[in-house]
């Protein structure tokens, strides 16, 4: 478990679960949703991060630059984090425009609500993802910005912990995701697909392995299909979970090294460690995983300013900060990107109710609180 996804519909920054609940097939408005609380198994000693990185770095997908201008209060503000696009709604948001007043709302805003992170989609809802999923990325286009969308819908989700949900069997899980990738129009997106997917397989038996692991492989061919411009990528856990080679065999077996479903993985999502010990990790992962030299690693950069904290607790632990901002240009041989995939101020169920954006949180986050 990566440690508390965000599911909240963004309003204007950080990110956003775009919940897939109710309404009728053409409806595009996003709804607000609560996070799941994803509780870290415990950690696996991984090998040593000295494994020598790729010398082929991934060739530049180099998006839109244009600078955007600066709309009224309510909608999507100008990303400053290299073509990133920050989606118009979100809890903080919300929390910023009615706290004018309260003295934390200057750094929350300007450290957390004005930066961009991803949309998350988690209640399976097949009547309206594709809409859903299509608000977020017309909106990104039209700005010759970058989305980011997280695809989490998988059945038996979480093991049956705290986000347990998702579609009811493989055959649904199919079909919404033809419905999302149907969402993705044709401009380029990130899309991560379902976090903890493959870093927490064990709990299922040999045939439930190789029937995730096929559904995912199905998954990636249809988002490119879909959208060729779509950039999909795979869970490999963080750097405290499986060894490197461990993950690479179910990354490679869920479809993760072929370019007719892959861009490469995804690290660290909802979870604290460091990024140059997540960079580490994804180098050799990548490595063991072997395919197109192309393929990179995109690391979850949003709560791990501060690192792990020393007693392995993963509910809102103190001492935590923000990491790194969000950005396309990350100057490392074959990483990609550094994202906020969870949201920031969203609370893990110990400081605020799970999902909630929690101000304390948020302002602790910051400054290191």
């Amino acid at each position: 478990m990566a440690a508390a996804a965000s599911l909240v519909v963004v309003i204007g920054t950080v990110t956003g679960v775009l919940a897939d609940g109710g309404g009728t097939a053409d409806e595009a408005g996003p709804k607000e949703t609560r996070s799941p609380t994803l509780e870290p198994l415990p950690a696996v000693p991984t090998p040593s991060a000295s494994v020598s990185p790729s010398k082929s770095p991934k060739p530049s997908k180099s998006p839109s630059k244009k600078p955007a201008k600066s709309p009224a209060d309510g909608k999507a503000k100008s990303s400053v984090s290299n073509g990133l696009y920050l989606h118009g709604q979100s809890q903080v948001l919300d929390w910023v425009r009615a706290n004018r007043d309260d003295p934390r709302r200057p750094l929350i805003e300007a450290q957390i609500a004005d930066r961009p992170a991803a949309v998350w989609f988690a209640d399976y809802s097949p009547d309206t993802i594709t809409s859903r999923v299509r608000a977020v990325t017309s909106g990104a286009s039209a700005r010759g910005q970058v989305p980011t969308v997280v695809a989490y819908g998988i059945p038996d989700r979480d093991c049956g912990g705290h986000s347990q949900g998702g579609a009811p069997d493989l055959g649904a899980y199919d079909a919404w995701i033809q419905k999302f990738a149907a969402g993705l129009g044709s401009s380029e997106v990130i899309v991560i697909l379902e976090p903890d997917s493959l870093a927490q397989f064990e709990c299922l038996d040999a045939g439930q392995r190789s029937a995730r692991f096929a559904s995912l492989a199905r998954a990636g061919r249809t988002l490119k299909a879909a959208n060729p411009r779509a950039r999909v990528y795979y869970d490999a856990g963080h750097s405290g979970w499986n060894s490197a080679a461990k993950q690479a065999s179910a990354l490679r077996q869920a479809g993760a090294a072929s370019a007719a479903s892959s861009d490469g993985i995804f690290t660290n999502v909802s979870n604290f460690h460091r990024t140059d010990d997540e960079v580490a990790y994804a180098q050799s992962v990548l490595n063991a995983l072997g395919g197109p030299s192309g393929l990179g690693a995109v690391i979850d950069t949003s709560r791990n300013g501060n690192g792990p904290p020393p007693d392995g607790e993963w509910c809102d632990p103190a001492g935590r900060k923000l990491g790194r901002p969000p950005t396309l240009s990350t100057g490392r041989s074959r990483i990609d990107a550094y994202l906020w995939i969870k949201l920031p101020g969203e609370s893990d169920g110990c400081k605020g109710k799970p999902g909630t954006f929690t101000p304390s949180y948020a302002h602790d986050l910051v400054t290191g609180g």
